[in-house]
């Protein structure tokens, strides 16, 4: 239970919290402690903020996303105690209450965030009135990956800071599967190895916490760096149960002096779910003239983030920030120019190399990774991303030229290529120009696919457009497959970055380019279409009945 005034202070912050005997949450049994705790929590509250029930001007509650029981339970509470003071009622979307208190909390004004807990990972940036999501998970939360890891290892609840004690312990890297799709990443396949590894007994625990630990927050790492360097928002932030984590913090922190933005974190006190958040939210959503009506105060178990208006937010600036540059961090010659810094790669421009003008695109270290995972990821990727360009030209999609490979110096050297990219292009296009634009990357993409070949990072941003034929750049995240799932989740990039970046023209513009699909893919574009939707549907809140972990 929180109480907060209209001047943003935190009069009240109280608490009763269920722990359950073993497991995760229970959901039933969750809602049955808030039941029977709610009334005195109210009351603690109200004595700490040294008021009288009259004294509330308005009720808010939690309307989802989250655990359909205990939202019930909060909303029935709300309702009740709404009618008998005869106050507006206000029902706060979960997930924008926590970038809500970290704003206040933090002095964060237009961040970038983060927004890790036991039931969501999400990347969100305001944009047009609301919290856009840039990246997620595509299955499990890191919050629910932890915890299911603590109880098969025996660690105590909650898990996420149980295994950050151990890992403070480990010395040993394991090689566990590091799975990054564009601004997504997935969790499941990381705690099925890392059980596997626990089960075979051959490491110590301290090692398997270290390891985990090191490669979840690794995937964290690239694809809040990948959303910031794509949306150049000034700030970083970093909220939600899993945000009091030492080594997560250590993370931002050096991404954020990489960019250029001032780090944000939420305090502890406000991390994992609280009534704080929640009333703060409220009264910015009530002082911009929204309320919920009693009998549309129904619950909403799946209620996404970028479904909300949040019309308490103007909207934020987008500087161009200056590029920090390392004293000798140029690779070679004094002609070279620093043009993008990104969480793959920086791109430096050539004039002159050998007679051409050329990118060169240099796997800089990056510090808050371990060094060994560095290093593998660094190599990989670049020797496969050079292979799959080739691979990708014999297919009929248009890529840069590379005229030199250096897996040793984790450099590529390629063809500059004139145009724009396409997030950049589209402003400039009539919307028959845009329409006629990405039916051609459908076909494109539809090309790619039918050679096997799952892009990884699809977006506006990774295509040049100049004039007569879209471009296709960076596959520094591709890898080679057939599957329909891996299709679908490269379409799904596709479709999430227009409702994030080009909303106005999404249904249009997807349309078109699904039309540019199909003529290419034929039959199995249905399939790999089908999957897309079905991706969309997980939604993003992780709920699993009887067998849900809290915020770690």
């Amino acid at each position: 239970m929180g109480i907060a005034s209209s001047d943003g202070v935190i009069l009240a912050n109280e608490v009763s919290t269920y722990t359950p005997e073993k497991g995760g949450i229970h959901p039933r049994e969750a809602a049955r402690h808030h039941a029977m705790e709610i009334g005195e929590v109210i009351a603690r509250a109200l004595e700490r903020a040294g008021l009288e029930a009259g004294d509330i001007d308005i009720v808010a509650f939690s309307r989802g996303p989250g655990l359909g029981p205990c939202l019930r339970t909060g909303a029935t509470a709300a309702r009740a105690l709404a009618s008998y003071l005869g106050v507006p009622l206000v029902g706060v979307n979960h997930c924008v209450a926590h970038i809500e208190i970290g704003r206040l909390s933090s002095g964060a004004e237009d961040p970038l965030t983060l927004y890790v807990s036991g039931g969501n990972t999400i990347v969100a940036g305001f944009e047009a009135g609301r919290y856009r999501v840039y990246g997620e998970t595509l299955d499990i939360a890191v919050g629910n990956c932890l915890d299911v890891f603590a109880r098969e290892a025996g660690l105590p609840y909650p898990g996420g800071p149980a295994v950050e004690r151990m890992a403070l312990k480990g010395e040993r890297l394991i090689p566990l599967p590091y799975v990054v799709k564009g601004m997504d990443l997935s969790f499941t396949g990381l705690l099925t190895a890392a059980i596997q590894e626990l089960r075979r007994g051959c490491w110590r625990l301290e090692d398997l916490c270290y390891s985990l630990q090191e490669v979840a927050y690794a995937m964290l790492g690239e694809v809040t760096e990948r959303a910031l360097a794509h949306t150049r928002k000034p700030e970083l932030l970093l909220t939600g149960g899993v945000a009091a984590n030492r080594r997560l913090r250590s993370i931002i922190q050096s991404i954020a002096e990489e960019h250029g933005a001032t780090p944000h974190y939420v305090p502890t006190a406000y991390a994992t779910d609280n009534g704080a958040m929640i009333a703060w939210t409220g009264i910015l959503a009530y002082t911009h003239g929204v309320t919920t009506p009693l009998e549309r105060s129904h619950i909403d178990s799946d209620w996404r983030i970028d479904e909300v208006e949040a019309p308490w937010r103007r909207e934020g600036s987008r500087p161009e920030l200056e590029i920090r540059r390392d004293e000798g961090a140029e690779p070679r010659g004094s002609k070279m120019v620093l043009i993008s810094k990104g969480a793959e790669a920086d791109l430096w421009l050539d004039e002159d190399w050998n007679g051409r003008r050329v990118i060169i695109k240099r796997r800089v270290k990056k510090s808050y990774r371990h060094p060994k995972l560095d290093e593998r990821l660094r190599r990989y990727r670049t020797a496969h991303e050079a292979e799959v360009i080739h691979r990708a030209k014999r297919a009929g999609v248009s890529t840069p030229i590379i005229y030199q490979v250096d897996p040793e110096g984790m450099e590529i050297v390629m063809q500059y290529v004139e145009g724009v990219r396409v997030r950049e292009a589209l402003e400039g296009l009539s919307q028959e120009e845009r329409i006629n634009l990405f039916r051609l990357i459908g076909v494109k993409a539809g090309r790619l696919h039918g050679a096997g070949i799952i892009h990884g990072d699809l977006t506006t941003s990774n295509i040049i457009w100049n004039g007569r034929s879209p471009i296709f750049i960076d596959f520094g995240l591709a890898e080679l497959s057939r599957e329909a799932e891996k299709r679908g989740v490269d379409l799904h990039l596709m479709r999430r970055m227009l409702m994030s970046t080009h909303f106005p023209h999404v249904k249009e513009l997807s349309t078109a380019f699904e039309e540019g699909y199909r003529n290419i893919m034929g039959a199995e574009a249905e399939e790999a279409i089908r999957r897309m939707r079905e991706i969309e549907r997980r939604g993003r809140y992780v709920k699993r009945e009887n067998d849900m972990d809290a915020d770690g």
